[in-house]
């Protein structure tokens, strides 16, 4: 890491964001499509938060589709 760079692992992959990223960057980088859900660090992040939700270095962002069907 540098001071200009975060280390974040989405969906167990990782990636690196600049400094002062929130959770609507790594939403936009990771490229998943509505509907799902957010998690920083197993807590529960509500959509209208991910702009306001500053990431930390080593955060760990879980990003989960619904799954249908019976």
């Amino acid at each position: 890491m540098s001071d200009t760079t975060l280390e974040v692992l989405i969906n167990q992959a990782p990636y690196t964001l600049p400094q002062g990223a929130t959770l609507a960057d790594a939403v936009a980088v990771s490229g998943i499509q509505p509907p799902f859900a957010a998690a920083v660090n197993l807590q529960f992040v509500p959509r209208g938060q991910y702009a306001a939700h500053a990431l930390c270095d080593l955060d760990k962002i879980e990003l989960i589709s619904p799954i249908t069907g019976g």
